[in-house]
């Protein structure tokens, strides 16, 4: 599969995270940020950094931004050159643009100006460890549209030994199995037949109040 393009600005911690991520997936990552001390610290691990200030329409213009997949706009704690570089970057033509914000006012502010997406990491990253604390089963959660949910959890222990089949998960518990990650393996539609173990993780969708019964 070919490698996508991203461009990332802004540096911080999630910033830095994103381009990093994406790269080690073997996406091709461009990372700007005005600092150049996080540029040289981010450089050896994204395909190219460069030290540049994205509120500068120009600047931004020569980087050929509607060549990339998606930009994700990390810039920090200020709002207007956040806003400023999301706009600059719809009149230039990037397909997708997610866009992190600081608050419900800044995040109706870019949706209202084309952001594709909007991103709380901070708010998010909250809210899954106070769940966790409560509910310390559940590993991973992701909310899907509607009012669906995909979570990872560790196997419910009164389903060690049995099979999806024997269990009739779909129609006792209204979800669906979409992996069971066992050791080094993750195996995806698992057989209906196989018996789940007790160390393994299984990746659930289901709508969210059945999500919640299986977490309880």
């Amino acid at each position: 599969m070919k490698a996508k393009q991203f461009l990332v600005l802004g540096l911080g911690r999630f910033g830095t995270s994103v381009a990093r991520t994406l790269c080690e997936l073997g996406q091709e990552v461009l990372a700007v940020d005005t600092n150049e001390d996080l540029v040289e610290a981010i450089a050896p691990h994204v395909t190219q950094a460069m030290q540049m200030d994205a509120t500068d329409e120009e600047a931004l213009s020569s980087l050929d931004v509607q060549s990339f997949d998606a930009a994700i706009v990390s810039i920090g704690q200020n709002t207007r050159d956040s806003i400023l570089v999301s706009v600059l970057l719809k009149e230039l033509g990037i397909p997708y643009l997610i866009a992190k914000a600081n608050d419900e006012l800044h995040a109706k502010v870019l949706r209202k100006i084309g952001a594709d997406r909007v991103v709380f990491p901070e708010r998010d990253m909250g809210s899954r460890l106070a769940r966790s604390l409560l509910t310390p089963h559940v590993l991973e959660l992701m909310e899907l549209s509607g009012d669906y949910q995909i979570i990872e959890i560790r196997v419910p222990s009164k389903w060690v030994g049995n099979s999806i089949l024997e269990l009739n998960v779909r129609r006792r518990y209204g979800l669906n199995i979409l992996a069971v990650h066992r050791g080094e393996h993750f195996m995806v539609s698992p057989a209906p037949d196989m018996p789940f173990e007790r160390e393994d993780t299984v990746l659930v969708m289901g709508r969210k109040e059945d999500v919640e019964l299986l977490e309880s």
